[in-house]
């Protein structure tokens, strides 16, 4: 993975352009770079895009969609997107309260009364500010195992009156899936439509993602998917898809290809403000909780300064550039989403297996993209003062 630098290099020196291009041999060394660590961690599919300036400058597939097959991995490829889902429920819930039929500040207790917790009171003062930046006060992904185990969420949910806060809502950070997902219902009940319908309706078909879908059932009726692969002592087996996390839709239920996720986050930096308002983008990407635990992730650590948590977003800081982001992982499967709107440009990553090199890739493009502009914008000021 050497030679990324350069492909990060040709990029920002292209950044202070708004209408250039990334060249054709800084896609090329990326591509390179993108299928040698495919090829070296022996994933069995992958596929990354590259946004520019608004257009997808480029999207590639490489590997099989399933071990034992024939079947390559192409741009049209359907993944899940695991916890990337949960950005498609912020900007629908930012959708809904510009619009006024939600606030950030409704309490959580009206949509779902079953939800009690050991500490008296605190389920109440819950809203959905803090289910959205992961801020209830709960410890870290609660009875997740449970939902891993094959419980349903009538069953979780009165387990819930068990457990004990960490801290008063608002004041720490603890990543949900469960409680994330209570704003299906939030949302549900004060639209009186089914939260899939409306993803689809005021996301999905607007931005055009035709191969984009929610739940299961979307994930099995697409012919050109990619299937799960688990690492064992002999290697990458596959695997069956499970159903657990998809019954936390806003967590964990959207599927998509690379080309469509690369048009999420086109949308992300601007190009579909009939979509998504500048209003509801400044709602999502906005630092709500800072995220410690963020800074010690063995990846990430070396170039992360900063990180904070937005609605369904994170906001890292590298090399002083804010880049907004969001990982996935589900049993067989991983993605990884970032941009920086100010730059216009997007990254985005799909794979089949469940393997660290995709946070790899992910943090090298990032610290180097950011130490570039920094230094084209260093060069810009040389030559100013040369004049």
């Amino acid at each position: 993975m050497g030679k990324i630098v350069n492909h990060i290099s040709a990029l920002a020196l292209l950044v202070g352009t708004a209408t250039s291009a990334v060249s054709a041999d800084a896609i090329t060394d990326f591509d390179s770079k993108f299928r040698a660590a495919v090829k070296k961690h022996k994933v069995p599919g992958a596929a990354y895009a590259i946004i520019k300036d608004g257009k997808i400058v480029k999207s590639k597939g490489y590997g099989r969609r399933s071990l034992g097959t024939q079947n390559p991995v192409d741009s049209n490829t359907v993944f899940r997107l695991a916890s990337v889902s949960k950005t498609f429920a912020a900007d629908l819930t930012a959708l809904l309260v510009a619009e006024g039929k939600l606030s950030w500040d409704d309490k959580v207790s009206m949509y779902v009364p079953n939800f009690k917790l050991k500490t008296p009171g605190h389920a109440e003062k819950l809203t959905i500010d803090h289910l959205l930046s992961h801020s209830t006060g709960l410890t870290p992904n609660a009875y997740d195992n449970m939902l891993e185990d094959g419980w349903s969420l009538q069953k979780i949910i009165p387990r819930f009156k068990r457990l004990k806060p960490i801290c008063k809502p608002g004041n720490c950070y603890g990543y949900q899936n469960i409680v994330f997902s209570f704003i299906e219902p939030v949302i549900e009940k004060r639209t009186g439509k089914p939260y899939e319908a409306l993803v689809e309706e005021r996301i999905l078909k607007p931005l055009n993602m035709e191969t984009a879908s929610l739940g299961l059932q979307g994930f099995l009726k697409t012919s050109n998917r990619a299937e799960p692969h688990v690492l064992t002592r002999k290697g990458w087996y596959r695997s069956r898809v499970k159903e657990n996390y998809y019954n936390v839709a806003p967590a964990a239920g959207v599927n998509a290809s690379i080309t469509d996720l690369a048009k999420w986050v086109r949308a992300h930096m601007g190009s579909n403000t009939d979509v998504l308002s500048e209003e509801v983008l400044n709602m999502v990407t906005a630092k709500r909780i800072r995220t410690k635990r963020e800074m010690n992730k063995r990846v990430w650590r070396p170039v992360l300064e900063d990180a904070h948590y937005g609605y369904g977003w994170r906001i890292y800081q590298i090399g002083g550039e804010e880049i907004v982001l969001h990982a996935g992982g589900v049993a067989g499967f991983r993605s990884l989403v970032g941009f920086s709107k100010k730059h216009g440009v997007g990254h985005v990553m799909l794979m089949n297996a469940e393997t660290r090199s995709i946070d790899q890739l992910g943090a090298e493009f990032w610290a180097e993209f950011a130490k570039d502009v920094h230094r084209t914008a260093q060069v810009a000021a040389n030559t100013a003062t040369a004049r």
